[in-house]
């Protein structure tokens, strides 16, 4: 007996009912980021509290995730997964009338919940509905949704913000989440074994440390650089809540027999460095996303939306490529696939490392093409890998496991390339700094140029006063160009190291079938 689901139903139109709220809800994760300003200015909140507008949303949609397989059998997969879409759609329209911060800030954790098991739920059922030798078809498919659609958010957010208004961010939802509801059910089923399976005993515990662990992580990376790391007392405190309850959570997993997380599944070699290679997918995959709008944007002067279509071209790459994956991965080697994917995302990133303040939009147009090209030949494969050699009783834990380390790479990239770009530009200043001194000769030439130049609009008197200041605000603009670019650099690096860890992959063929338990 193979991993196939028996089922009458065309699996293309079960492909089509779990990829709309799918798309739906990842595209959430990032359509709100180019609206922040706007969101706090009408509800009258500061920049500082505005955020948690964001941070909510990744918090609960974290804790969800993983626990995803377990709710499914508690609850039953189909009714679990319809009660997601109604949470996450009645929740999106909650967002959209929201009077006051705190009332938006209550639904997008609502939001947040009702979608995090989206993309488990969706994927699990993906491979339970093809067969062996189309999985790569189906993650291909699935793989539109997650890979394209954060690219496309800041996008669509950008323009619907300055052509609407910020509501209608989550009123698109409404519609969208209906026909969900109607696909959902007309064609998705549960498989016989989700309807023999018993009801589980509630893991209580195993819940309150999955909630704390992953609740003050997601704060600690989200606030730790605007509250200077571990200078906060509270951000120490909430490092060691999240240290011991995840030694806790690990301990009691492990030795209860029904745990909200089944951590025996990285018993397998294969999902083990499929979860690894993810999480570094995912910092390769997002942290991008947080670098290029503040580069376009605050040093290059470009608006929101056009940052957004500078950025689109990653997820029109990806989208052109994915559909193509998907048959190549039932006929080369995987790992072959994934290497080369690496490769293209290891340039894109050292394309973008050569990057100056002259420099056009075609060429950032392109590395975001070559890295979209990189991710859909990195996802594909490697989720199809990962996953082919299991028990199909396990497919569903396994895929919110693997996908919450994707979304913790995400966010710990995220984390790393804020706090490196801030403090990297510090440094350079300090260094670049030490120039500027009448005993330096291109300082001094450089001042004289300046004067000329302020010289042909004010006076000399004011010429003279205002060089020296002219010449430092370009120096701080250096300093955080220069902190750009070592960020682009390093993410170039990760990928290269990352290449060896493939190796370790077992080579899965098209024809092998999934194991049975």
């Amino acid at each position: 007996m193979n991993n196939q689901t028996s089922t009458k139903v065309n699996p293309w139109l079960i492909a089509a009912a779990v990829i709309v709220p799918t798309f739906m809800e990842v595209l959430d994760t990032t359509i709100v980021s180019v609206s922040l300003p706007h969101i706090a200015g009408s509800l009258s909140a500061a920049t500082s509290e505005v955020t948690w507008v964001q941070t909510s949303y990744l918090i609960s949609n974290a804790i969800v995730l993983p626990a995803s397989a377990w709710f499914s059998s508690f609850f039953g997969r189909k009714r679990f997964f319809l009660a997601c879409v109604a949470i996450f759609t009645l929740a999106s329209g909650l967002c959209g009338v929201a009077p006051t911060l705190g009332v938006l800030i209550i639904a997008r954790v609502l939001q947040g919940a009702g979608g995090g098991a989206l993309q488990p739920l969706s994927q699990a059922i993906l491979l339970e509905s093809f067969p062996p030798a189309r999985h790569g078809q189906a993650m291909g498919v699935w793989g539109l949704g997650v890979v394209v659609a954060p690219v496309l958010g800041p996008l669509l957010g950008g323009w619907i913000t300055d052509s609407y208004s910020w509501r209608w961010l989550f009123y698109i939802n409404l519609p969208v989440g209906l026909l969900a509801i109607v696909l959902i059910l007309r064609f998705i089923s549960d498989p016989d074994y989700v309807q023999a399976s018993k009801p589980r005993r509630i893991d209580a515990i195993g819940l309150t440390l999955l909630t704390l662990w992953l609740g003050t992580l997601q704060t600690v990376l989200d606030k730790g650089q605007d509250e200077d790391w571990f200078s906060a007392p509270w951000i120490c405190w909430f490092t060691v809540i999240s240290v011991v309850s995840l030694v806790a959570l690990l301990i009691w997993e492990l030795r209860s027999p029904n745990p909200i997380i089944n951590l025996r599944v990285l018993a397998n070699r294969n999902f083990a460095v499929g979860t690894i290679l993810a999480t570094v997918i995912g910092i390769i995959s997002y942290s991008p996303l947080t670098l290029l709008p503040l580069f376009l944007q605050n040093l290059m002067g470009y608006t929101a939306i056009q940052s957004g279509i500078v950025q689109s071209l990653r997820g029109i790459g990806a989208l052109l490529v994915m559909p193509l994956v998907g048959m190549l991965t039932s006929k080369i080697d995987s790992r072959k696939l994934i290497i080369v994917g690496i490769l293209l995302c290891a340039v894109s990133g050292f394309r973008m490392s050569n990057i100056n303040l002259e420099v056009a939009r075609s060429s950032f147009i392109l590395s975001n093409f070559i890295q979209g090209l990189g991710l859909a030949l990195t996802f594909v494969p490697l989720a199809t890998t990962a996953m082919e050699l299991l028990p199909k009783d396990q497919i569903g834990n396994a895929v919110g496991l693997f996908n919450l380390m994707r979304n913790l790479g995400g966010s710990i990239g995220i984390s790393l390339v804020t706090t490196m770009v801030a403090r990297g530009a510090q440094a350079h200043q300090a260094y670049l700094v030490t120039h500027l001194t009448p005993l330096d000769a291109p300082y001094l030439s450089g001042l004289q140029a300046m004067q000329t130049t302020l010289g042909q609009r004010v006076t000399p008197a004011q010429a003279q006063a205002m060089a020296p200041g002219a010449i430092y605000n370009a120096l701080l603009q250096q300093s955080n160009l220069l902190a750009f670019v070592d960020d682009f650099r390093w993410l170039a690096l990760l990928c290269l190291l990352s290449i060896p860890v493939v190796l370790f992959l077992r080579r899965v063929g098209s024809s092998r079938k999934i194991a049975v338990h």
